[in-house]
């Protein structure tokens, strides 16, 4: 990294996105919460060793947002009644006094869903079920259930639910900021695909009619918080259970969902893809960054996927990039920002401790967070 030219250390300040460096750590799940969603020490302490690393922001784990059919995984944190939200004030206090503020990224996980304490059957768009099997190493035994079709009043529900936890984030938690969970499968992403969703109501279609409840969601949130906080989405092609998804409209889908999006009065747009740099769509040349940052030109474009070295970071931030979100790099670096500015190199990645903290050894735990 040339320290004069780079800007990955430089501070930023846009659309109420106010941090000290262009690095962020990405979501995360790591079951480390109670079984009914309270947060835990564990948890506190793997997200504060990045505030002491220098990161200049955190967002959380998909934090589940109401106590009907959001919740995905066992040992979830929730943000879907008053006590869950009171649980994380402390550590918000303690993040922020660390120069790091810390946004609550707000989850449904519909079909998805392979825990929750709640309820025992799965929502979803359509009757459809999900590709693949659940993820072991979160709790997951088989394929994935056939989720029951959800009615127009159980959607609003859904839709209250991401308001209701967005204000306990903001209001009773004492977040930064909220990111609205729509990429990687979930329940959000699951109305925006065709595959998943297969409504003829107004909650189906083409891409403009299946991008709605993303829009409608960001337009509520945003009317209930008004200016408190930004507020934005996460968007990505691959989903959990199938990597290499890809929008079937290519450029023109990418257009409208960006688009939308912006219109829908959004902070910020978090775009993930498995390799950040690389052209969204086959025959193409351009990244999804690039094409959040043609469609999305007034909002705070975050940037995630394979950007754990300052190269990459610099070549995400060229192409159109505000900021970069680092998930393997932080979970190997937790000073990332610390090394970068001494032009250390980065330490490689082992593929173990990308599994959840409820699976690792304490004292493996103990030796990251000393790292």
């Amino acid at each position: 990294m040339n320290g004069t030219t780079s800007p990955i250390l430089s501070p930023y300040d846009r659309n109420g996105v106010a941090v000290r460096n262009r690095i962020a750590v990405a979501p995360m799940t790591r079951i480390t919460a109670t079984e009914y969603g309270q947060p835990t020490q564990t948890m506190f302490d793997y997200y504060k060793r990045f505030a002491k690393g220098g990161f200049g922001l955190v967002t959380t784990e998909g934090i589940y947002t109401d106590k009907a059919f959001s919740q995905g995984y066992r040992f979830q944190p929730g943000l879907a009644d008053d006590e869950q939200a009171r649980a994380w004030s402390n550590f918000n206090r303690e993040m922020q006094a660390h120069g790091t503020p810390v946004f609550a990224q707000l989850m449904h996980a519909g079909a998805l869903s392979q825990g929750n304490v709640y309820r025992s059957h799965t929502v979803g768009p359509s009757a459809i079920r999900p590709k693949g099997e659940q993820m072991k190493f979160y709790f997951g035994e088989g394929p994935y259930a056939e989720p029951k079709e959800m009615t127009a009043a159980e959607i609003d529900d859904a839709l209250q639910g991401f308001v209701d936890a967005a204000r306990r984030a903001v209001n009773i938690a004492g977040f930064r900021g909220v990111e609205i969970h729509g990429a990687n499968g979930y329940l959000l992403d699951q109305f925006l695909t065709a595959s998943t969703n297969q409504r003829t109501d107004r909650w189906g279609g083409d891409t403009q009619a299946r991008v709605r409840l993303l829009a409608d969601v960001v337009k509520a949130v945003r009317r209930d918080l008004g200016a408190a906080v930004p507020v934005g989405i996460r968007i990505s092609q691959g989903k959990v259970n199938d990597f290499a998804s890809k929008w079937p409209g290519g450029e023109a889908d990418a257009e409208t969902i960006f688009g939308t999006l912006a219109d829908a009065g959004i902070d910020f747009l978090h775009v993930t893809e498995f390799e950040a740099w690389q052209p969204a769509f086959e025959g193409t040349r351009d990244s999804l960054v690039t094409l959040a940052r043609r469609h999305a030109p007034n909002v705070t474009i975050i940037a995630n996927g394979g950007l754990h070295t300052a190269q990459r970071i610099d070549l995400a931030l060229a192409a159109g990039a505000d900021l970069v979100t680092v998930g393997r790099g932080a979970l190997a670096n937790p000073d990332l920002p610390k090394l970068l500015e001494n032009q250390r190199e980065p330490r490689a990645f082992d593929s173990s401790i990308l599994q959840p903290i409820a699976s690792i050894k304490p004292e493996e735990l103990a030796m990251q967070a000393a790292a």
